[in-house]
């Protein structure tokens, strides 16, 4: 079977993937032209269009009780010990790059570190810090103009990778580029 074309609409039969949460790959899809009408003429594409897009538009019953977990105790109790770790690895970011002497912003209350780099286009300073620590940061240009001479660091890792950064960083830029 290949993909539903332009005159075609999808039909899934025999599958119990939304009663168990999912809403990605699926098996049993029927190929129904465009063209198959009821007997009054109208389209079943419109009918089964509508069903499809009113059952599959919304998160599936497992993220929502994913979701739901984390407003109890237990979940909260979690949420709060993740928040805290990723908040100690933006410390470690932040001081890092503000004891080797850059302008650093956020790192407190955000998961990201900005690091500015004046006089240079935050896409060079991506490339050079891949190139001398094979370290993916993010261009601050792709923010919109006020990003531009700053690269961001993210704080979503292991501590054993964010220490690793700062040892890699600190060797490569020991003190800023001015």
């Amino acid at each position: 079977m290949g993909c539903a074309g332009a005159d075609e609409v999808a039909i899934e039969t025999c599958s119990f993937s939304k009663y168990a949460g999912f809403t990605g790959v699926r098996l049993g899809w029927t190929v129904v032209p465009k063209a198959l009408k009821y007997a009054d003429g109208t389209a079943v594409h419109t009918d089964w269009n509508r069903m499809m897009t009113t059952c599959f538009n919304g998160a599936s019953n497992i993220v929502q009780a994913g979701g739901l977990a984390c407003l109890q105790p237990e979940g909260l109790k979690e949420m709060n010990t993740l928040v805290n770790f990723y908040k100690e690895n933006a410390a470690i970011l932040r001081s890092a790059f503000e004891e080797m002497g850059f302008s650093v912003y956020g790192g407190r209350d955000a998961p990201y570190v900005w690091v500015g780099f004046p006089g240079k286009a935050s896409w060079d300073v991506f490339s050079e810090i891949l190139e001398k620590c094979n370290i993916v940061t993010t261009p601050g240009s792709g923010f919109g103009p006020a990003g531009e001479g700053f690269v961001r660091a993210s704080a979503f890792g292991n501590r054993a990778n964010i220490l690793e950064a700062v040892r890699r960083f600190k060797e490569a830029f020991g003190k800023p580029q001015n």
